[in-house]
């Protein structure tokens, strides 16, 4: 105990050893190192007078926690894994409600939304995947009782009857598959029982009219052969940002959701459990705020922007500033609309065949539907909507077959995973576009008013200039993708003796994909746009073709067929779209594409388990994000394919339990490299979806937990994740600060280039250093039991792009809930009162965007504001 204490010491590195290797790579970050020393002079070393140990603390117990990291049950502090693992329990007292709240308690996790509650993503070190796109898989693997779940926003539902919650950070190819590439999350809820009191009742009542209902129990159907549990909750709140048009207010809450399950147990060695579940979400879901608008260049005097267009009739708009940002107001043409169905079934089948050999099946189906409306404008100016429909569906099978002896024990399995998607997107210009182009794009008016003129001279002959952009455009696309993947697997643990435990694991994946996509557009006018290039509107060569009509005209002849096809496409409603560049609006051909993948992954890993209380691990570990389709609509010269992204890890860790003085320390240090980077940029005109090229993680994590007495426990979860593009030359470019500087982006190449390089810049929205520390106190009031809770939260700056756009940066923050619990024994009922946010800080929750066709432009999401509440929970 001495020698490790001293080994982690940030003073003291002078011995080579595993611990000493963790600790120079905590040691190296002030920041983590400065947590390192204060959490470790939390334990007294072992020279120190024994007599000062004689403290109540030593009476209780460091928690047994077992977690299913490896696909068994495990004692967390012997699994050679960085896994943070929460119960049920920790959910409720600390008053939880969502996946989002974990980022407190979970080392380099991030959750984040977007446009819509279903555009909602995740991150574990420093690597994650916006729902941006349909067609985009996650870099997170998302399983619910071993089920995986393709759609992130299928998580993002309330965390009601939650046995346990573990968080894989690193590589998991080997156990869990494709789309781990960053990590995995695993969730287990509460399963049925024939125990008559496991039943719970609970009721949230807080600020903006929050008022959630949840419930559970389970029924013992046949006495310890069948057993049922149904649970299920209600949740409603309003929205804490304004929308001054119509009065409502956004980011409100609307949600609700039902499980049954029943547990079939004919013998001791066989289980069945069977699970149903349902859940809806209708919400007014996003608000996106001004953080930097464009009436004027900052920097540049005399330049203007759309907002200041936007500001004069006809459109009248609201304009926002950046010191408007912490008002949460809006105002919106379109109240932007969040729909969510989602719903599944499962069956999980357990045999005990034997003392060496257990057989596992889960078979699932599920089913996820979304519906969003956006206001893409985001301005009361009545411009631009945009409806996206969406449709999954899927299958999987897993079989497992474990065995254990006395020197090895491992697993072998197959999987197989089926699914279809089925998106429908509609981009549709409003009554205020066709005013809003024609300001915008004034240089354009006189080409349009030369041939109204010659159409005027020749009575007709010759056709007007067609309205270049008519309110009332739809462009549609459709797009329809297959998958069929299948995976064999095997991992296996290697007693090497009583100290030292090898693993070793490969995954072989086969995948195929196929899409079809449909375009189309549809207005006043217009029956589809030209696919044609060489029939796209051309300025130049319309001018040439006028000069020419007209001195034919002049000398009686009459024009050429070429000069009359050089102003044809004036001619035909929705030229102008063509000059506004986004890939939204430009025509392009329909596709079909296919993709025919297969991969190799796995991990080592060498354990030593010197004693009872201490794990030192180092491991290699290898995952991947399958590539995929992109199913928006993209410019024609992009392919719609895209490869797969693939992660080789290297980590070393330490896990060890001080008993004597009830503390617990985990602490890793990790390498990843990320090759193939999928990433998604909105450019102001579309999002582009790329293989970004290479980027390197490295960072450091720990955990500490210290039982100061009987009463009173401090919680310690700290991380430094250093994410950098190795390599990145097509990448976007900045937007709006050099719109507003005229200082051009540095990674621009040629002077025309629209590609700009991001070697060596940070991954967008992820922080660098985050810091949680937890104080709960436990107390009598009278006889009833009672606890008092702070938590510190904090989180390190970030870009909200890729591109490290100066504008789009947002500073880091620091957050403090408080909570105080009351238990009435008698009654077997908790009071909880609760406070999130208690100072109001205010902050931007990592997410930030240029706006389409307002170059200049950024919105971002703000954090949630205070919010305070009572929580009233009954077992039964």
């Amino acid at each position: 105990m001495k020698s490790l204490t001293h080994a982690l010491s940030c003073n003291s590195l002078s011995i080579s050893t595993p611990q000493n290797a963790i600790t120079r790579c905590l040691c190296s970050s002030p920041f983590i190192a400065s947590i390192v020393s204060s959490t470790l002079a939390l334990a007294p070393h072992a020279h120190a007078d024994e007599n000062a140990l004689s403290t109540p603390h030593n009476k209780k117990a460091l928690e047994h926690i077992v977690v299913q990291a490896q696909k068994t049950s495990q004692n967390l502090q012997d699994v050679p894994v960085a896994v943070t693992a929460l119960s049920g329990q920790d959910l409720v007292e600390t008053v939880s409600r969502d996946v989002f709240d974990l980022q407190n308690y979970v080392p380099a996790f991030g959750a984040f939304q977007n446009q819509s509650v279903t555009n909602s993503g995740f991150s574990i070190r420093g690597i994650g995947t916006s729902s941006q796109n349909f067609g985009f898989e996650s870099s997170v693997g998302l399983y619910v009782d071993g089920v995986y779940r393709a759609r992130q926003n299928a998580l993002i539902n309330d965390l009601v009857d939650i046995e346990s919650i573990e968080v894989l950070r690193g590589p998991q190819g080997t156990l869990f598959g494709k789309n781990t590439a960053a990590g995995a999350m695993t969730l287990t809820t509460v399963a049925p029982s024939h125990d008559e009191r496991d039943g719970f009742a609970e009721a949230i009542i807080g600020n903006d009219n929050l008022v959630r209902l949840s419930a559970g129990s389970s029924f013992s159907l046949i006495d310890d052969i069948l057993a049922m549990r149904v649970s299920g909750f209600s949740s409603h709140s309003d929205g804490f940002i304004t929308d001054e048009r119509s009065g409502q207010t956004l980011n409100n809450r609307n949600r609700s959701a039902i499980k049954a399950q029943l547990l079939y147990t004919p013998t001791a060695d066989i289980s069945v459990r069977l699970i149903a579940d349902y859940g809806e979400l209708d919400e007014r879901c996003c608000g996106a705020l001004t953080f930097q608008n464009n009436i004027q260049a900052n920097d540049i005097a005399g330049k203007f922007g759309t907002d200041a267009l936007l500001l004069q009739p006809p459109f009248n708009a609201t304009i926002y500033g950046r010191d408007n940002f912490y008002d949460y107001k809006t105002s919106l043409s379109q109240t932007p609309l969040s729909k969510m169905k989602d719903k599944g079934l499962s069956v999980q089948v357990d045999v005990t065949l034997n003392k060496a050999w257990d057989f596992v099946s889960i078979s699932a189906y599920r089913a996820f539907d979304s519906l969003d409306t956006v206001d893409t404008d985001f301005s009361d100016a009545d411009l631009l909507t945009a409806t996206n429909d969406a449709k999954q569906q899927s299958f999987s099978q897993e079989i497992r077959l474990h065995y254990t002896s006395e020197d090895v024990r491992g697993l072998i399995g197959v999987y197989y995973y089926s699914q279809n998607l089925d998106l429908t997107f509609d981009t549709t210009t409003q009554d205020d576009f066709s005013a809003f182009f024609n300001a915008a794009a004034p240089d354009l008016l006189p080409l349009a008013n030369a041939i109204n003129e010659l159409s005027a001279v020749t009575s007709g002959f010759i056709a007007p200039a067609a309205a270049p952009a008519p309110s009332g455009t739809a462009f549609a696309h459709s797009a329809y993708q297959e998958q069929d993947s299948i995976a064999l697997f095997s991992q296996l643990d290697w007693l090497l003796n009583s100290d030292f435990t090898l693993t070793t694991g490969l995954r072989y994946t086969r995948e195929e994909k196929s899409i079809v996509g449909a375009y189309d557009e549809q207005g006043p006018g217009i029956d589809g746009l030209t696919q044609d290039p060489a029939q796209w509107p051309n300025v130049g060569r319309a001018v040439f073709g006028l000069q020419n009509i007209a001195a034919a005209l002049a000398a009686g002849q009459a024009p050429t067929a070429q000069s009359l096809n050089a102003i044809a496409p004036f001619q035909q409603a929705g030229w102008g779209y063509f000059f506004l560049g986004s890939a939204a609006v430009m025509p392009r051909p329909d596709l079909n594409g296919e993709l025919d993948d297969s991969q190799l992954t796995g991990t080592v890993k060498l354990a030593y388990h010197p004693n009872d209380n201490t794990l030192t691990y180092a491991s290699f570990a290898t995952g991947y994000k399958a590539g995929g389709t992109n199913t928006d609509r993209i410019l024609p010269s992009l392919s719609p394919l895209f490869d797969a992204e693939k992660s080789r890890s290297a980590e070393i860790g330490i896990k060890h339990d001080f008993e004597e003085y009830g503390v617990r320390v985990n602490a890793a240090a990790h390498y990843t490299q990320i090759s193939d980077f999928q990433a998604t940029t909105f450019t102001g005109t579309g999002f582009n979806l790329q293989n970004a090229g290479d980027i390197i993680v490295k960072g450091i994590e720990l955990e500490a937990t210290w039982l100061m007495t009987e009463s009173t426990e401090l919680h310690a979860v700290a991380s430094r994740t250093l994410a950098n593009f190795d390599e990145f030359k097509r990448g976007t470019c900045w937007v709006a600060y050099t719109w507003h500087t005229g200082i051009d982006d540095p990674g621009r190449v040629e002077p025309n280039d629209p590609f700009c390089s991001r070697d060596g810049d940070r991954v967008g929205f992820e922080p660098q250093n985050s810091l949680s520390l937890m104080l709960n106190h436990y107390f009598e009031v009278g006889n009833y039991p009672a606890s008092a809770s702070i938590d510190y939260q904090y989180t390190g700056d970030v870009f909200l792009d890729d591109a490290n756009d100066p504008y789009k940066y947002a500073d880091d923050f620091s957050l403090f809930n408080v909570r105080v619990s009351f238990t009435i024994p008698q009654w077997d009922s908790e009071i909880i009162a609760w406070s999130r946010n208690v100072f109001d800080e205010e902050y931007v929750a990592r997410s930030g965007f240029d706006v389409p066709v307002q170059t200049g432009k950024i919105m971002a999401y703000p954090g949630a504001p205070r919010s305070f509440g009572v929580t009233f929970r009954k077992s039964f």
